[in-house]
This record gives C-alpha cells, sequence and structure tokens, in this order.
C-alpha cells in the first residue's frame, strides 16, 4: 500500500550543506512529490542558536507510520544528529513527519508559521 507524507525539515548547524544532503537522502529513499520553500527563521523555546533553515518534502513511501518516523531517525543518526539535553537546541538535521496520509499528525503545524505555510504549499486544500 502506498502512503504519502510530508516531512518538515530544519538545520541550524551548518544548515545549507545539511539541508541539501537530506533533500538529497530523501530523493534516494522515497518518492518526491514536491519540495516547499526552504526558509530562514528563528530559533523557538531555547533562543540562545543560531537560525534555522526549514521546510518541507512531500513524498510517497510503502512504510507504514512508524517504520517511516524510525527510517527518519536513521537518516538524522546518518547526517550527524546528536540528541541534545537541550530541548529545541542546535542541530544538524531535523526530520519529522508532519502529516501522513492527509492527517495532521505533529502538533508544530498548529504552532510554527513556518511549518503549516511549507505543508500548505505542498497540500494547498489539507483540512486542518
Amino acid at each position: 500500500m502506498s502512503n504519502t507524507s510530508v516531512i518538515g525539515l530544519g538545520s541550524n548547524i551548518d544548515p545549507e550543506k545539511n539541508i541539501a544532503a537530506a533533500r538529497a537522502l530523501l530523493k534516494q529513499e522515497f518518492q518526491v512529490l514536491g519540495e516547499s520553500r526552504f526558509v530562514q527563521t528563528a530559533p523557538v523555546g531555547y533562543i540562545d542558536q543560531d537560525d534555522f533553515i526549514n521546510g518541507a518534502v512531500h513524498i510517497e513511501t510503502d512504510l507504514p507510520l512508524a517504520d517511516l518516523s524510525s527510517r527518519l531517525k536513521q537518516l538524522e543518526e546518518r547526517l550527524g544528529r546528536q540528541r541534545s539535553v537541550i530541548k529545541h537546541g542546535p542541530r544538524t538535521i531535523d526530520l519529522d513527519v508532519v502529516v501522513f496520509n492527509g492527517q495532521i499528525i505533529d502538533n508544530d503545524f498548529y504552532e510554527r508559521d513556518f511549518l503549516r505555510d511549507s505543508v500548505l504549499e505542498l497540500i494547498p486544500k489539507l483540512v486542518y
């Protein structure tokens, strides 16, 4: 069975390089249906850090949600992601499932304008 998902991408450690590497890996792993614009955003929560670059990629996959989430964690590790004790701290890459089969599953969609804008750029008729 085929599933569609919107993956949120973010980075504030060498973000141009890490976003490009993440996008390339996603293209290798999944059928990419579209990409949003990538924008510079101020940090949320822990603010004593560099700005982020954020955007989203719309994919198609045969993986169920739990397996997709696990695979994204593996890709984060491959790109040097270190899990910090600082919640919302600096990161090489952050890959999150925001929408799965038309369902919003990440509450950040409602709280972060840049994320909502990226998702709606990819799925303009998404009901939320």
